[in-house]
């Protein structure tokens, strides 16, 4: 009988050490602590003339104020990423990081990538060269800081089309040209395109940028992302059919929200 006390004992004993393990398990994810903040990172791209762009992406740091340029980087992502950066329109991001940070004043993000990096262009698979990428990163200069118990989100906007080069010999190599911009002051304009069969560009301009999308192609829906609030014209222009090119200026991307244009009418040239 003892050692059937005994034996239940040790089973409890046990249990009581795998659910203790579960419950660790369950809290394991990054929650801001005293002195902490939230530090969020998000990808879009506007469009491109390829069938895909991917990319693959290991590791996301930040570089902390003061610091040298090797101890001060502070890894926030090290979960790879594969993407296809022209699916990222209209709405549509993918997260590149969203972690606890500590308090204070950071100066640049980082990312880091693979060698495994590809552009489709009618069909055919090429190797897509991004110099530096995968040994020193790609570095974007950003100041900002990290609150206690407060959320900084931005988002990095990818250029497709002005990023990749073709050289003689048929190699394409990416030079990224890329807007980040911080969530909280910067909106959004959208509005949906008829007729839907036009298959609309949609672009503004911010500061010496283009910004850009399609309309959807089943519902004429688009969405202009991560503009700094301000004033914009918005330009709109079929590429199947003929219609007219339409600009709406003066439209407003309000901080942190979203205007929305409506139903915006193509008139066809007859």
């Amino acid at each position: 009988m003892n050692r059937i006390f005994a034996g239940l004992s040790i089973l409890a004993l046990l249990c009581a050490l795998i659910i203790a393990g579960c419950s660790d398990d369950d809290v394991s994810n990054p929650v801001a602590e005293a002195g902490e903040g939230h530090f969020t990172l998000k990808l879009i791209d506007s469009v491109g003339p390829y069938d895909a762009v991917n990319i693959e992406v290991i590791k996301v740091s930040v570089h902390k104020a003061g610091e040298d340029s090797t101890s001060g980087w502070i890894v926030v992502s090290e979960d790879t990423l594969s993407v296809n950066l022209l699916e990222y329109t209209n709405g549509n991001f993918a997260v590149l990081a969203d972690s606890a940070l500590a308090g204070g004043e950071y100066t640049q993000v980082r990312l880091l990538l693979t060698d495994n990096n590809t552009v489709v262009v009618e069909g055919e698979t090429h190797e897509l060269e991004i110099p530096s990428g995968s040994t020193s990163g790609l570095k974007l200069n950003h100041p900002f800081t990290i609150e206690d118990g407060t959320t900084y989100s931005a988002t990095l906007d990818f250029d497709a089309e002005r990023s990749i080069h073709v050289t003689g010999n048929q190699r394409y190599k990416m030079n990224p040209v890329i807007r980040l911009v911080v969530d909280a002051t910067s909106g959004s304009i959208s509005g949906t395109i008829d007729p839907v069969e036009t298959r609309a560009a949609i672009m503004t301009i911010v500061g010496e940028d283009t910004v850009s999308t399609y309309a959807d192609t089943l519902t004429g829906d688009f969405r202009l992302m991560a503009l700094p609030s301000g004033i914009y014209d918005i330009e709109v222009a079929a590429t199947v059919g003929s219609y007219r090119d339409t600009v709406l200026a003066d439209i407003q991307a309000p901080s942190g929200g979203e205007t929305d244009l409506g139903i915006i009418y193509l008139e066809e040239i007859r």
